[in-house]
């Protein structure tokens, strides 16, 4: 057996010991993250055990075959031993992938920031069918979505819109979504019938906890002002929109959804820890050499990953040249099948690399 599966399982025994632990049982934040992780363990323990149950039977086989007079038996445990062989292969391959290095943030929640890029209206009503897709995506997966900031157009759509997604593993499913937008349709405005290619920008942020990343009262500036709808008119009589700048960055974040100034603020101050966050994240990858080049999710927010081309009813992802003709399903939230072909060529691209 592999020492990492033997060090796997001495690290889950552990933590199985921690769990029942009532030092640890009570600060509730420590707790949580060890359950947490006994959980995600778990599975791949089952199947360490399975692989040493699935050794140990070979090795009888073996054993039998070598000293049995019997030729039925040894048949028998020929056939036992190929069956056995079979299924520690399909383990050994499941568990190559389980031990692959895990991105910390794939369990936390997510912030996506919408902006609508080139093409005018049309790229800011493909903004809306964009968070649209999103929303109905997580509603499958029964995760809430809530709006902390948008910027709606006279036309219908949105210049820009923020929102949060709670889920427990949101971000392993949505960090492949970073990147510009492509689409290619006749808008409702173009008499001619002539195509028009618009675009607009996603970026997906893990959601950072309060522990992970402290904000300074000293070195945040906050402002308020009062909100404005489409064309700049004021929709709101009191000073409730919040604008928050971060001195040491410049990073600048504005809310305005809330009638409540207190909930612009929370909501302001959930997107600058996204923002600094990821930022952080960014600075060390590059201290760290490419690493982060060899997964797909984690590029240039300009890169041009998908087109849907709504003429031929087709949208393609560019980063690994994958084709469906279910536009219409997918912008409806169907993106699990789009989403496990960007997962299993990222597990490629890794298995390649180790």
């Amino acid at each position: 057996m592999e020492t990492r599966y033997i060090k796997f399982k001495e690290k889950f025994n552990e933590l199985t010991h921690k769990i029942s632990d009532p030092k640890i049982v009570q600060g509730q934040f420590l707790f949580q993250k060890i359950a947490k992780e006994h959980k995600d363990m778990a599975p791949i323990v089952e199947k360490i055990i399975k692989l040493e149950k699935i050794d140990r039977e070979l090795k009888e086989n073996k054993t039998l075959i070598d000293q049995e007079k019997d030729q039925e038996l040894i048949e028998f445990a020929e056939i036992e031993s190929h069956k056995l062989a079979e299924n520690k292969k399909v383990l050994e391959e499941e568990l190559k992938v389980d031990f692959l290095p895990k991105d910390p943030n794939d369990s936390k929640n997510v912030i996506i920031e919408i902006r609508a890029g080139a093409g005018g209206d049309e790229a800011s009503l493909f903004a809306a069918d964009l968070f649209k897709m999103y929303s109905h995506y997580a509603q499958n997966k029964r995760w809430q979505a809530e709006i902390l900031n948008s910027s709606n157009q006279e036309a219908g759509g949105f210049k820009e819109i923020i929102f949060r997604i709670q889920g427990n593993g949101a971000y392993s499913k949505f960090k492949y979504e970073s990147g510009v937008h492509r689409v290619q349709r006749i808008p409702k405005t173009e008499s001619k019938g002539r195509i028009h290619t618009s675009t607009s920008t996603v970026a997906v942020l893990p959601e950072a906890e309060e522990v992970e990343l402290e904000i300074k009262p000293e070195e945040i500036r906050i402002d308020v002002f009062r909100s404005s709808g489409p064309g700049g008119q004021s929709v709101n009589t009191t000073d409730s929109a919040v604008r928050i700048t971060h001195i040491p960055t410049g990073m600048i974040v504005s809310c305005q959804d809330e009638k409540s100034q207190i909930k612009n603020r929370e909501k302001a101050l959930k997107i600058l820890r996204a923002r600094l966050l990821s930022q952080k994240e960014e600075e060390e990858t590059k201290k760290r050499g490419d690493e982060r080049k060899l997964q797909i999710g984690t590029g240039d927010r300009s890169e041009k990953i998908r087109t849907y081309n709504f003429p031929q009813s087709r949208i393609t992802d560019h980063r690994i040249n994958y084709t469906t003709h279910d536009l219409e399903g997918v912008l409806a939230g169907d993106l699990e099948e789009l989403i496990k072909e960007l997962e299993s060529e990222n597990q490629k691209m890794l298995l390649e690399s180790a």
